[in-house]
Protein backbone atom coordinates (compact mmCIF):
# COMPACT_ATOMS: atom_id res chain seq x y z
CA UNK A 1 0.00 0.00 0.00
CA UNK A 2 2.55 2.19 0.97
CA UNK A 3 4.77 1.70 -2.60
CA UNK A 4 1.47 2.98 -4.31
CA UNK A 5 1.41 6.41 -2.58
CA UNK A 6 5.11 6.70 -2.43
CA UNK A 7 6.87 5.20 -5.44
CA UNK A 8 3.97 4.55 -7.51
CA UNK A 9 3.07 8.24 -7.32
CA UNK A 10 6.53 8.89 -8.72
CA UNK A 11 6.62 6.77 -11.27
CA UNK A 12 3.10 7.99 -12.33
CA UNK A 13 4.05 12.23 -11.77
CA UNK A 14 7.65 13.15 -12.13
CA UNK A 15 9.27 9.66 -14.31
CA UNK A 16 12.16 11.52 -15.45
CA UNK A 17 12.88 13.79 -12.30
CA UNK A 18 16.55 12.74 -10.65
CA UNK A 19 15.23 9.70 -7.44
CA UNK A 20 18.54 9.24 -6.67
CA UNK A 21 22.17 10.72 -6.91
CA UNK A 22 25.35 8.56 -5.63
CA UNK A 23 28.68 7.61 -6.58
CA UNK A 24 28.39 10.25 -9.96
CA UNK A 25 25.09 8.25 -11.49
CA UNK A 26 21.71 9.78 -11.23
CA UNK A 27 18.89 7.50 -11.64
CA UNK A 28 14.94 8.63 -12.59
CA UNK A 29 11.80 8.03 -10.69
CA UNK A 30 10.96 5.46 -13.47
CA UNK A 31 14.70 3.82 -13.52
CA UNK A 32 13.90 3.18 -9.47
CA UNK A 33 10.73 2.49 -10.00
CA UNK A 34 11.77 -0.57 -12.30
CA UNK A 35 14.72 -1.23 -10.74
CA UNK A 36 13.01 -1.91 -7.51
CA UNK A 37 9.98 -4.35 -9.93
CA UNK A 38 12.94 -6.68 -11.02
CA UNK A 39 14.53 -6.76 -7.53
CA UNK A 40 10.56 -7.59 -6.30
CA UNK A 41 10.73 -10.33 -8.76
CA UNK A 42 13.74 -11.63 -7.73
CA UNK A 43 12.64 -11.99 -4.00
CA UNK A 44 9.91 -13.95 -5.47
CA UNK A 45 12.62 -16.18 -7.00
CA UNK A 46 13.71 -16.54 -4.16
CA UNK A 47 10.84 -17.91 -2.08
CA UNK A 48 9.30 -14.38 -0.34
CA UNK A 49 5.72 -14.19 -0.41
CA UNK A 50 3.58 -11.55 1.58
CA UNK A 51 3.82 -11.66 5.26
CA UNK A 52 7.63 -13.13 5.21
CA UNK A 53 10.33 -10.75 7.06
CA UNK A 54 13.28 -9.88 5.11
CA UNK A 55 16.84 -9.03 7.55
CA UNK A 56 18.23 -6.03 6.22
CA UNK A 57 22.17 -5.26 7.71
CA UNK A 58 23.56 -2.70 5.73
CA UNK A 59 24.91 0.49 5.47
CA UNK A 60 22.99 4.06 3.94
CA UNK A 61 22.91 3.37 0.28
CA UNK A 62 20.78 3.79 -2.66
CA UNK A 63 20.55 -0.36 -2.79
CA UNK A 64 18.99 -0.36 0.98
CA UNK A 65 16.44 1.73 0.05
CA UNK A 66 15.95 -0.20 -2.96
CA UNK A 67 14.86 -3.26 -1.44
CA UNK A 68 12.56 -1.20 1.58
CA UNK A 69 10.71 -0.26 -1.81
CA UNK A 70 10.66 -4.38 -3.10
CA UNK A 71 9.23 -5.35 0.52
CA UNK A 72 6.19 -2.50 0.49
CA UNK A 73 5.66 -4.19 -3.39
CA UNK A 74 5.57 -7.80 -2.22
CA UNK A 75 3.94 -6.96 1.32
CA UNK A 76 6.76 -8.63 2.62
CA UNK A 77 7.92 -7.13 5.78
CA UNK A 78 11.17 -5.23 6.23
CA UNK A 79 13.94 -5.98 9.44
CA UNK A 80 16.04 -2.71 8.90
CA UNK A 81 19.11 -3.54 11.98
CA UNK A 82 21.31 -1.51 13.37
CA UNK A 83 24.68 -1.29 12.12
CA UNK A 84 26.03 -0.84 14.84
CA UNK A 85 25.09 -3.86 16.93
CA UNK A 86 27.09 -7.09 18.08
CA UNK A 87 27.07 -10.32 16.32
CA UNK A 88 25.02 -11.09 19.82
CA UNK A 89 22.57 -8.30 19.50
CA UNK A 90 21.56 -9.55 15.69
CA UNK A 91 21.29 -12.83 16.46
CA UNK A 92 18.71 -11.59 19.46
CA UNK A 93 16.96 -9.43 16.62
CA UNK A 94 17.28 -12.19 14.09
CA UNK A 95 15.83 -15.23 15.98
CA UNK A 96 13.11 -12.61 17.65
CA UNK A 97 12.00 -12.44 14.01
CA UNK A 98 12.42 -14.60 12.12
CA UNK A 99 12.95 -13.58 8.64
CA UNK A 100 12.71 -15.90 5.23
CA UNK A 101 16.22 -14.87 4.84
CA UNK A 102 19.38 -11.64 5.52
CA UNK A 103 20.88 -9.37 3.05
CA UNK A 104 24.05 -8.18 4.53
CA UNK A 105 27.30 -6.24 3.40
CA UNK A 106 30.29 -7.76 4.43
CA UNK A 107 31.81 -5.10 6.38
CA UNK A 108 28.99 -5.59 8.96
CA UNK A 109 28.68 -8.03 11.80
CA UNK A 110 28.10 -11.65 10.41
CA UNK A 111 25.42 -12.90 13.00
CA UNK A 112 25.64 -16.72 14.06
CA UNK A 113 21.95 -17.26 13.77
CA UNK A 114 21.37 -20.11 10.84
CA UNK A 115 19.41 -18.22 7.56
CA UNK A 116 20.04 -17.76 4.17
CA UNK A 117 21.85 -14.47 3.58
CA UNK A 118 22.50 -12.40 0.77
CA UNK A 119 26.14 -10.67 1.20
CA UNK A 120 25.22 -8.03 -1.41
CA UNK A 121 28.28 -6.28 -2.69
CA UNK A 122 29.49 -9.85 -3.48
CA UNK A 123 26.77 -11.67 -4.16
CA UNK A 124 24.33 -9.25 -6.07
CA UNK A 125 20.63 -10.20 -6.82
CA UNK A 126 19.95 -11.88 -10.30
CA UNK A 127 17.69 -8.88 -11.71
CA UNK A 128 17.39 -10.46 -14.88
CA UNK A 129 13.47 -10.80 -14.81
CA UNK A 130 11.63 -8.03 -16.64
CA UNK A 131 7.97 -9.80 -15.40
CA UNK A 132 7.06 -7.43 -12.45
CA UNK A 133 5.05 -9.27 -9.39
CA UNK A 134 1.43 -7.12 -9.09
CA UNK A 135 1.88 -4.78 -5.95
CA UNK A 136 0.52 -5.39 -2.45
CA UNK A 137 -2.46 -2.86 -1.50
CA UNK A 138 -3.23 -3.67 2.32
CA UNK A 139 -3.05 -0.82 4.29
CA UNK A 140 -3.30 -2.65 8.05
CA UNK A 141 -0.86 -5.21 7.01
CA UNK A 142 2.80 -5.09 9.09
CA UNK A 143 4.96 -3.31 6.85
CA UNK A 144 8.45 -3.02 9.07
CA UNK A 145 9.73 -4.68 12.49
CA UNK A 146 11.73 -1.38 13.77
CA UNK A 147 13.98 -2.29 16.67
CA UNK A 148 13.71 -0.36 19.92
CA UNK A 149 17.05 1.45 20.41
CA UNK A 150 17.27 -0.36 23.98
CA UNK A 151 18.02 2.36 26.16
CA UNK A 152 16.28 0.86 28.99
CA UNK A 153 16.50 -2.54 28.00
CA UNK A 154 16.29 -5.39 25.22
CA UNK A 155 15.25 -4.17 22.06
CA UNK A 156 11.21 -5.11 21.03
CA UNK A 157 10.45 -5.28 17.43
CA UNK A 158 7.84 -2.38 16.87
CA UNK A 159 5.47 -3.30 14.21
CA UNK A 160 4.49 -0.82 12.10
CA UNK A 161 1.45 -1.10 9.45
CA UNK A 162 1.84 0.38 5.82
CA UNK A 163 -1.17 2.97 7.69
CA UNK A 164 1.34 4.14 10.15
CA UNK A 165 4.09 5.03 7.61
CA UNK A 166 1.64 6.61 5.52
CA UNK A 167 0.79 8.88 8.23
CA UNK A 168 4.25 9.94 9.40
CA UNK A 169 4.83 10.87 5.50
CA UNK A 170 2.12 13.83 6.24
CA UNK A 171 3.56 14.53 9.32
CA UNK A 172 7.03 15.41 7.57
CA UNK A 173 5.43 17.44 5.03
CA UNK A 174 3.54 19.10 7.83
CA UNK A 175 6.79 19.86 9.46
CA UNK A 176 9.40 19.97 7.13
CA UNK A 177 7.74 21.03 3.47
CA UNK A 178 8.98 19.00 0.72
CA UNK A 179 8.72 20.30 -2.69
CA UNK A 180 9.32 19.01 -6.27
CA UNK A 181 12.90 19.23 -7.12
CA UNK A 182 14.47 18.92 -3.47
CA UNK A 183 17.51 16.87 -2.63
CA UNK A 184 16.66 14.96 0.68
CA UNK A 185 19.97 13.56 2.42
CA UNK A 186 20.04 10.20 4.73
CA UNK A 187 22.59 11.53 7.12
CA UNK A 188 21.12 10.13 9.80
CA UNK A 189 21.05 6.07 9.86
CA UNK A 190 17.98 4.67 7.82
CA UNK A 191 17.09 2.21 9.99
CA UNK A 192 16.07 4.89 12.65
CA UNK A 193 12.43 5.71 13.16
CA UNK A 194 13.96 9.34 12.84
CA UNK A 195 15.22 9.10 8.76
CA UNK A 196 13.11 5.50 8.17
CA UNK A 197 9.78 7.76 6.77
CA UNK A 198 11.51 9.78 4.45
CA UNK A 199 11.96 6.94 2.54
CA UNK A 200 8.66 7.38 1.08
CA UNK A 201 8.16 11.24 1.79
CA UNK A 202 10.78 12.23 -0.24
CA UNK A 203 9.32 9.71 -3.74
CA UNK A 204 5.74 11.53 -3.20
CA UNK A 205 6.50 14.54 -3.21
CA UNK A 206 9.15 14.25 -6.08
CA UNK A 207 11.89 14.89 -4.14
CA UNK A 208 15.29 13.05 -4.79
CA UNK A 209 17.11 11.11 -2.44
CA UNK A 210 21.30 11.58 -1.70
CA UNK A 211 22.91 8.76 1.54
CA UNK A 212 26.21 8.79 2.90
CA UNK A 213 27.44 5.28 4.29
CA UNK A 214 28.00 6.35 7.14
CA UNK A 215 28.18 9.65 8.80
CA UNK A 216 31.63 12.13 8.97
CA UNK A 217 31.40 15.54 9.25
CA UNK A 218 33.30 15.47 5.91
CA UNK A 219 31.36 13.28 3.88
CA UNK A 220 28.23 14.89 5.49
CA UNK A 221 29.41 18.70 4.55
CA UNK A 222 30.94 16.95 0.89
CA UNK A 223 27.27 15.42 0.25
CA UNK A 224 25.98 19.34 1.14
CA UNK A 225 27.68 21.04 -1.11
CA UNK A 226 28.05 18.71 -3.92
CA UNK A 227 24.45 17.57 -4.33
CA UNK A 228 22.86 20.65 -3.42
CA UNK A 229 21.07 19.14 -0.16
CA UNK A 230 17.89 21.01 0.70
CA UNK A 231 16.48 18.77 3.56
CA UNK A 232 18.31 16.66 6.08
CA UNK A 233 17.53 15.02 9.67
CA UNK A 234 20.68 14.75 12.23
CA UNK A 235 20.32 13.87 16.16
CA UNK A 236 22.28 16.24 18.58
CA UNK A 237 25.25 14.11 18.66
CA UNK A 238 26.04 15.09 15.04
CA UNK A 239 24.61 18.73 15.32
CA UNK A 240 26.90 18.87 18.00
CA UNK A 241 30.20 17.81 15.80
CA UNK A 242 29.00 19.75 13.42
CA UNK A 243 28.97 23.30 15.30
CA UNK A 244 32.51 22.47 16.44
CA UNK A 245 34.31 21.52 13.01
CA UNK A 246 37.34 23.25 12.64
CA UNK A 247 36.91 23.23 8.47
CA UNK A 248 33.48 23.83 8.17
CA UNK A 249 34.28 27.15 6.19
CA UNK A 250 35.40 25.64 3.56
CA UNK A 251 32.01 24.02 1.93
CA UNK A 252 29.02 25.84 0.94
CA UNK A 253 25.66 24.63 2.37
CA UNK A 254 23.70 27.39 1.97
CA UNK A 255 21.57 25.10 -0.51
CA UNK A 256 20.30 23.36 3.15
CA UNK A 257 16.12 24.60 3.63
CA UNK A 258 15.20 22.68 6.29
CA UNK A 259 17.51 21.24 9.17
CA UNK A 260 15.25 18.39 11.19
CA UNK A 261 16.81 17.68 14.65
CA UNK A 262 15.75 15.01 17.22
CA UNK A 263 16.11 12.05 19.03
CA UNK A 264 17.50 13.21 22.57
CA UNK A 265 17.37 16.13 24.56
CA UNK A 266 18.72 19.54 22.95
CA UNK A 267 20.70 22.67 24.70
CA UNK A 268 19.85 25.63 23.82
CA UNK A 269 23.03 26.78 23.48
CA UNK A 270 23.57 24.23 20.73
CA UNK A 271 20.68 25.85 18.86
CA UNK A 272 21.94 28.92 18.60
CA UNK A 273 25.51 27.25 17.65
CA UNK A 274 23.60 25.47 15.03
CA UNK A 275 21.94 29.15 13.64
CA UNK A 276 25.33 30.83 13.64
CA UNK A 277 26.35 28.17 10.92
CA UNK A 278 23.82 27.29 8.90
CA UNK A 279 21.76 31.02 9.24
CA UNK A 280 19.43 30.11 6.23
CA UNK A 281 17.88 26.44 7.09
CA UNK A 282 14.60 26.34 8.75
CA UNK A 283 15.15 24.20 12.36
CA UNK A 284 12.18 21.76 12.83
CA UNK A 285 12.88 20.07 16.92
CA UNK A 286 10.94 16.55 15.98
CA UNK A 287 9.85 14.02 19.18
CA UNK A 288 8.82 10.95 18.58
CA UNK A 289 9.25 6.93 19.22
CA UNK A 290 10.11 4.21 17.18
CA UNK A 291 6.59 2.91 18.42
CA UNK A 292 5.02 5.92 16.81
CA UNK A 293 7.36 8.03 14.70
CA UNK A 294 6.76 11.75 14.81
CA UNK A 295 4.34 13.07 17.79
CA UNK A 296 5.19 16.72 17.74
CA UNK A 297 7.31 19.46 16.85
CA UNK A 298 8.91 22.50 17.14
CA UNK A 299 8.50 24.47 13.63
CA UNK A 300 11.37 27.49 12.64
CA UNK A 301 9.55 30.22 13.60
CA UNK A 302 8.36 28.63 17.00
CA UNK A 303 12.20 28.94 17.71
CA UNK A 304 11.92 31.44 20.42
CA UNK A 305 14.59 31.82 23.50
CA UNK A 306 11.64 30.57 26.35
CA UNK A 307 10.54 27.44 23.72
CA UNK A 308 13.86 26.11 23.30
CA UNK A 309 13.67 23.51 25.43
CA UNK A 310 10.13 22.02 24.16
CA UNK A 311 9.49 19.83 21.63
CA UNK A 312 6.95 22.02 20.06
CA UNK A 313 2.96 20.95 19.92
CA UNK A 314 1.54 17.66 18.25
CA UNK A 315 0.65 18.34 14.64
CA UNK A 316 -2.96 17.48 13.15
CA UNK A 317 -4.12 14.21 13.38
CA UNK A 318 -1.90 13.22 16.81
CA UNK A 319 -3.64 13.65 20.10
CA UNK A 320 -0.62 14.20 23.12
CA UNK A 321 -1.89 14.68 26.87
CA UNK A 322 -0.12 14.60 30.02
CA UNK A 323 -1.40 12.03 32.37
CA UNK A 324 -0.90 11.00 36.48
CA UNK A 325 -0.51 7.40 37.36
CA UNK A 326 -4.25 6.64 37.41
CA UNK A 327 -4.40 7.66 33.68
CA UNK A 328 -6.09 10.89 34.45
CA UNK A 329 -5.22 14.03 32.68
CA UNK A 330 -3.34 16.55 34.79
CA UNK A 331 -3.38 20.45 34.62
CA UNK A 332 -1.58 22.64 32.53
CA UNK A 333 2.14 22.83 33.58
CA UNK A 334 1.56 19.94 36.34
CA UNK A 335 4.38 17.13 35.33
CA UNK A 336 3.23 13.35 33.88
CA UNK A 337 3.89 10.58 31.67
CA UNK A 338 3.10 11.75 28.02
CA UNK A 339 0.61 9.39 25.93
CA UNK A 340 -0.32 9.82 22.48
CA UNK A 341 -2.52 8.31 20.12
CA UNK A 342 -2.93 8.83 16.49
CA UNK A 343 -2.78 6.97 12.63
CA UNK A 344 1.05 6.51 13.11
CA UNK A 345 1.06 4.59 16.44
CA UNK A 346 2.12 1.22 16.07
CA UNK A 347 0.21 -2.06 16.08
CA UNK A 348 2.13 -3.64 18.56
CA UNK A 349 5.50 -5.64 19.54
CA UNK A 350 6.40 -7.99 17.71
CA UNK A 351 5.72 -11.41 19.57
CA UNK A 352 5.27 -9.75 22.56
CA UNK A 353 1.50 -9.56 23.76
CA UNK A 354 2.53 -8.60 27.73
CA UNK A 355 4.86 -5.69 26.34
CA UNK A 356 2.01 -4.49 23.81
CA UNK A 357 -0.80 -4.65 26.57
CA UNK A 358 1.80 -3.03 29.32
CA UNK A 359 2.31 0.51 26.78
CA UNK A 360 -1.58 0.53 25.94
CA UNK A 361 -4.34 2.05 28.21
CA UNK A 362 -8.06 2.97 27.60
CA UNK A 363 -6.65 3.51 23.47
CA UNK A 364 -3.37 5.84 24.44
CA UNK A 365 0.00 5.17 23.69
CA UNK A 366 2.33 5.40 27.24
CA UNK A 367 5.43 7.10 25.81
CA UNK A 368 7.60 6.40 28.74
CA UNK A 369 8.43 10.07 28.87
CA UNK A 370 7.75 12.58 31.38
CA UNK A 371 6.82 16.05 31.07
CA UNK A 372 4.20 18.80 30.69
CA UNK A 373 2.59 20.92 28.51
CA UNK A 374 2.41 24.51 28.89
CA UNK A 375 -0.66 26.83 28.39
CA UNK A 376 -0.19 27.09 24.73
CA UNK A 377 -0.19 23.15 24.22
CA UNK A 378 4.01 23.03 23.94
CA UNK A 379 5.65 19.77 25.03
CA UNK A 380 8.64 19.88 27.45
CA UNK A 381 10.08 16.16 27.92
CA UNK A 382 12.39 16.39 31.51
CA UNK A 383 13.34 12.54 31.26
CA UNK A 384 12.69 8.94 30.45
CA UNK A 385 10.19 7.18 33.16
CA UNK A 386 13.29 4.87 33.55
CA UNK A 387 15.75 7.59 33.78
CA UNK A 388 14.00 9.38 36.61
CA UNK A 389 16.20 9.93 40.07
CA UNK A 390 14.27 9.35 43.30
CA UNK A 391 16.42 10.84 45.80
CA UNK A 392 15.23 11.51 49.44
CA UNK A 393 11.59 11.50 48.02
CA UNK A 394 12.08 14.53 45.24
CA UNK A 395 11.89 13.60 41.56
CA UNK A 396 15.09 14.88 39.67
CA UNK A 397 14.66 14.87 35.93
CA UNK A 398 17.92 14.14 34.05
CA UNK A 399 17.28 16.03 31.15
CA UNK A 400 16.40 19.51 33.52
CA UNK A 401 20.11 19.01 35.34
CA UNK A 402 22.07 18.27 31.84
CA UNK A 403 20.08 21.56 29.84
CA UNK A 404 22.56 23.25 33.23
CA UNK A 405 25.33 21.06 32.42
CA UNK A 406 25.56 22.25 28.89
CA UNK A 407 25.00 25.67 29.16
CA UNK A 408 28.98 25.51 30.40
CA UNK A 409 31.20 26.26 27.80
CA UNK A 410 33.60 23.81 28.49
CA UNK A 411 31.37 20.72 28.17
CA UNK A 412 30.99 18.76 25.30
CA UNK A 413 29.01 15.63 26.38
CA UNK A 414 26.66 15.00 29.33
CA UNK A 415 24.72 12.35 30.87
CA UNK A 416 23.03 12.36 34.46
CA UNK A 417 21.85 9.13 36.02
CA UNK A 418 21.61 8.25 39.65
CA UNK A 419 23.66 5.94 41.71
CA UNK A 420 22.41 4.26 44.93
CA UNK A 421 22.84 6.02 48.46
CA UNK A 422 21.84 3.72 51.94
CA UNK A 423 20.39 7.24 52.97
CA UNK A 424 18.69 8.90 50.24
CA UNK A 425 18.03 5.82 48.11
CA UNK A 426 19.40 7.47 45.00
CA UNK A 427 22.00 10.39 44.11
CA UNK A 428 22.32 12.00 41.24
CA UNK A 429 25.80 11.97 39.10
CA UNK A 430 26.80 13.34 35.92
CA UNK A 431 29.34 11.59 33.65
CA UNK A 432 30.75 14.29 31.50
CA UNK A 433 32.99 14.80 28.23
CA UNK A 434 35.22 18.38 28.29
CA UNK A 435 35.78 20.11 25.27
CA UNK A 436 39.39 19.78 23.91
CA UNK A 437 41.53 22.51 25.50
CA UNK A 438 39.42 23.40 28.25
CA UNK A 439 39.00 22.43 31.73
CA UNK A 440 36.60 22.33 34.53
CA UNK A 441 36.77 20.87 38.12
CA UNK A 442 34.10 18.74 39.62
CA UNK A 443 33.50 21.13 42.29
CA UNK A 444 33.34 24.00 39.92
CA UNK A 445 30.91 21.95 37.70
CA UNK A 446 29.04 21.47 40.85
CA UNK A 447 28.85 25.06 41.74
CA UNK A 448 27.41 25.88 38.54
CA UNK A 449 24.53 23.51 38.66
CA UNK A 450 23.90 25.15 42.16
CA UNK A 451 23.47 28.39 40.59
CA UNK A 452 20.50 27.17 38.30
CA UNK A 453 19.31 24.18 40.43
CA UNK A 454 17.34 23.05 43.59
CA UNK A 455 20.28 21.73 45.77
CA UNK A 456 18.50 18.30 45.62
CA UNK A 457 18.98 18.24 41.92
CA UNK A 458 22.70 19.30 41.94
CA UNK A 459 24.80 16.27 40.45
CA UNK A 460 26.98 14.86 44.08
CA UNK A 461 29.02 13.50 42.01
CA UNK A 462 30.75 14.45 38.63
CA UNK A 463 33.11 11.93 36.79
CA UNK A 464 35.27 12.67 33.56
CA UNK A 465 35.47 10.70 30.61
CA UNK A 466 38.34 11.03 28.03
CA UNK A 467 36.48 9.02 25.09
CA UNK A 468 32.90 9.79 24.16
CA UNK A 469 29.84 8.45 25.89
CA UNK A 470 28.43 5.34 24.68
CA UNK A 471 25.69 5.58 22.83
CA UNK A 472 23.27 3.59 20.48
CA UNK A 473 22.93 3.23 16.35
CA UNK A 474 20.61 6.23 16.45
CA UNK A 475 22.85 8.75 18.62
CA UNK A 476 21.32 8.49 22.34
CA UNK A 477 23.47 7.94 25.37
CA UNK A 478 23.00 5.01 27.31
CA UNK A 479 22.66 5.81 30.38
CA UNK A 480 21.70 1.99 31.19
CA UNK A 481 25.72 1.23 30.55
CA UNK A 482 26.86 3.91 32.61
CA UNK A 483 24.45 3.10 35.44
CA UNK A 484 25.23 -0.63 35.68
CA UNK A 485 28.67 -0.70 37.59
CA UNK A 486 26.96 1.20 40.50
CA UNK A 487 24.15 -0.90 40.41
CA UNK A 488 25.99 -4.44 39.89
CA UNK A 489 25.79 -5.49 43.47
CA UNK A 490 22.30 -3.67 44.68
CA UNK A 491 18.68 -5.46 45.45
CA UNK A 492 17.20 -2.86 43.94
CA UNK A 493 17.93 -1.58 40.49
CA UNK A 494 16.68 0.73 38.01
CA UNK A 495 16.21 0.97 34.72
Amino acid sequence: MIHTHSLGRARRYYPERTAFASNGERVTFRELHDRVGRIAAALTNHGFRKGDRLGLLLPNEREYVALVYACAWLGVIAVPLNTRLSAKEIDHVLVDAAPHGLVRHSSLAAPSVELRQLIIDKEPLDLGNDSFPADVYEPDAVFALIYTSGTTGRPKGVALTHSNILANLDHVNYWMRYREGGVYLHAAPIFHIADFPFMFASPAFGTCQVTIPKFSLEAFCEAVERKRVTHTVLVPTMLNLLTQFADLRKYDLTSLEYLGYGGSPIAPELIHSTRKILPKAKLVQVYGLSETGFLAGLQDHEHIERRLTSCGRACPGIEVKVVDDKGDEVATGQHGELVARGANVMRGYWNNLKETNAVFSDGMFRTGDIGYQDADGYIYILDRLKDMIVTGGENVYSGEVEAVIYQHPAVKEAAVFGIPDPKWGELVMASVVLRTGLAVSADDLISFCRQSLANYKVPRRVEFSETELPKNGSGKILKRNLRERFWADQKRAVG
